[in-house]
């Protein structure tokens, strides 16, 4: 395993780095210590050319600006939660208002736009990028003096392996993910329309035109959410349902029905040959069409427009603290969280 080090830029007098770590194989992973973001993914089509298959930016100043969540940690809490107003253990907490009225990945800035503590370990075949943030009590709303530790592993076997652990002196909320976008073509200019993908998935989470969850589960039987067979995104895309039509796309949380040593979720592009193949612990994605774009921004020279990218965020449903049969993201004193989410990279032949 080889790895390496460089100074992407600065924040705020701080040094930047981006991490890499490479196997055997070829591929490799990039990652900053900003926000744990992952900036590059380079694997190799049937044809073994490498490209960078993950959207990310050249320069810190992007990151900063435009906020587009590429490829960064998402937390305190992933997705919204409604006025950002909850109650727990007989308290009631109101965290910041980041997206209209209501609290949008654990508000701004948050763990994407942090400086997180950053070890490289060596440990035979694998490597290991270890992300360390304490995040004080009060944090953008948040009870509890919270330690989170995130690993990045790079495997010979071509996995990148997340793992989430966490303490808290105070019950919290915690429903950490990673934004990762995917475009397997290598080349944004080339949409996600043809992108295939299944989803090991029976009911989605009906939200509101803010994205708010309604607390409705719908069945995907008989509509263009119906991923547990591949299906290219155009579909979702294009769709006349109103759920899809609303958003332009899927900005849709995908309730996961987990098979023993079956994956959860399968992206494929037929041109390269790429595949990820996604297992997690996790009960849900989060699918994320790239639908718009935060800003007149671009990547290698050339404009982001929409549909650039696909993210799949393992996670609880969103907005779980205000609906109970969505699921467990409270975090307690004395319990250490544990998650873990594995992208396999493989070619068709």
């Amino acid at each position: 395993m080889e790895f390496s080090k460089k100074q992407f830029g600065e924040l705020a007098g701080r040094p930047v780095y981006e991490y890499t770590l490479k196997n055997k194989q070829g591929l490799s992973l990039s990652a900053l210590n900003f926000g744990g973001t992952v900036t590059g993914i380079r694997t190799p089509d049937r044809k073994g050319q490498f490209k960078n298959i993950v959207l990310g930016f050249d320069d810190i100043e992007d990151y900063v600006q435009y906020r587009p969540f590429y490829g960064c940690l998402v937390g305190r809490t992933a997705g919204r939660i409604d006025e950002g107003k909850f109650t727990l253990a007989g308290e009631t907490y109101q965290l910041q208002q980041s997206e209209g009225k209501n609290h949008h990945h654990g508000g701004n800035p948050a763990f994407d736009a942090y400086l997180w503590d950053t070890a490289l370990v060596e440990d035979g075949d694998t490597a290991h990028l270890v992300f360390s943030y304490f995040s004080p009590d009060g944090e953008n709303g948040y009870p509890g003096n919270l330690d989170v530790k995130v690993t990045y592993t790079l495997t010979e076997a071509n996995e990148w392996i997340i793992h989430y652990e966490a303490t808290t002196d105070k019950p919290t909320l915690f429903n950490p993910t990673n934004h990762i976008f995917f475009n397997l073509t290598g080349n944004h200019e080339q949409t996600i329309k043809q992108h295939e993908l299944q989803i090991r998935s029976d009911h989605v989470a009906e939200v509101r035109a803010d994205l708010i969850p309604t607390g409705k589960l719908m069945p995907v039987e008989g509509t263009d959410f119906d991923l547990r067979e591949p299906q290219p995104l155009v579909k979702a895309i294009e769709s006349e349902h109103p759920q899809l039509k609303m958003n332009g796309g899927l900005d849709t949380p995908f309730l996961l029905t987990h098979e023993a040593a079956k994956p959860d979720v399968i992206l494929s592009e037929a041109n390269s040959g790429r595949q990820v193949v996604i297992t997690t612990d996790r009960d849900a994605v989060v699918v994320y069409t790239h639908n718009g774009v935060s800003g007149n921004y671009q990547i290698d020279g050339k404009k982001v427009e929409p549909y650039a990218g696909v993210a799949l965020e393992t996670q609880q449903l969103p907005d779980a603290i205000h609906h109970q049969h969505f699921g467990h993201t409270i975090l307690y004193p004395g319990e250490v969280f544990h998650s873990e989410t594995i992208f396999q990279f493989e070619q068709d032949q």
